[in-house]
């Protein structure tokens, strides 16, 4: 049994995938899509502030958690697909969807290629569908993947990129995330193609309310990448968290979730960013 006040952790098959979710609140559906290292459960502390308003389904991609998928290699279309259907098979026609860093990709996929399923957008700490990791943050990423090379050993390096020093000095459960958790070699690899997959996603066929929520502190993906993205999306809002890294979800939920749920209420209004910024 989960802890008290957890949801308990429920099975759809969606788009050939056995897709484990964790459902809980009431209202119109919100969607939590995670980013590369996480599953779910990277939305422990968040998902419970947003469902006072809202049904909040935070579900786990493929290889991640405890949803099951066909052995074949897939990217962002295939993601998004799952999304789409996933919605589909819980009985919605259409839900809010919150994508953090890969999940942000997934999103703007899910939103150009599935827009009937897409109510209002959140794309968080996240980088523009299609494009090659070593264009958003030529330092970091070649880093990053010597890093990996040296797990289990190097994952409080790589977590600095994602967490805050501080934070990852009172949370050191945080580095599991980076240590491969439950997933077999086949999982990693199929986790590690997915960016190679080509995929096109048109922002600006994206039709849904869109807001593009930053951390101001952010290591990974360069806060100025995320921030374009607004200004290839209709209508597009922008919101700058200070003092924030890549993953507020877990850093700060409650500044993340003020943040989006004053959107999806319908009262965020944009935050001035200098021109500068806006430059990938």
């Amino acid at each position: 049994m989960p802890p008290a006040g957890q949801p308990v952790v429920r099975r759809v098959e969606a788009n050939g995938t056995t897709i484990a979710y964790a459902q809980s609140g009431q209202g119109a559906p919100l969607l939590l899509l995670h980013g590369a290292e996480a599953d779910h459960a990277m939305f422990d502390d968040f998902a419970p502030l947003l469902a006072q308003s809202f049904t909040v389904i935070a579900y786990d991609q493929r290889d991640c958690g405890d949803t099951r998928n066909p052995a074949q290699l897939y990217g962002l279309e295939e993601l998004a697909g799952d999304a789409a259907a996933l919605v589909a098979a819980l009985g919605y026609a259409r839900a809010h969807v919150f994508g953090t860093s890969l999940g942000g990709a997934i999103a703007q996929v899910l939103a150009a290629r599935h827009p009937e399923r897409v109510d209002r957008l959140v794309l968080a700490s996240t980088f523009r569908a299609g494009t090659p990791p070593l264009a958003i943050n030529p330092e970091v990423f070649p880093k990053l993947a010597a890093l990996r090379g040296g797990l289990p050993q190097t994952a409080s390096e790589i977590a600095r990129y994602f967490f805050p020093d501080e934070l990852l000095a009172g949370r050191p459960e945080l580095l599991d995330m980076f240590k491969g958790n439950r997933r077999d070699e086949a999982q990693k690899e199929r986790r590690a193609g997915i960016l190679t997959h080509p995929v096109t996603a048109d922002l600006g066929a994206i039709k849904a309310p869109t807001l593009v929520l930053v951390g101001a502190e952010d290591r990974l993906i360069p806060p100025a990448h995320s921030l374009s993205l607004a200004s290839e999306i209709a209508g597009a809002q922008s919101v700058v968290l200070p003092a924030l890294g890549h993953v507020g979800t877990i850093q700060d939920p409650d500044a993340v979730a003020r943040a989006v749920l004053s959107f999806l209420r319908e009262e965020t209004k944009s935050t001035v960013i200098p021109s500068a910024a806006r430059n990938p």
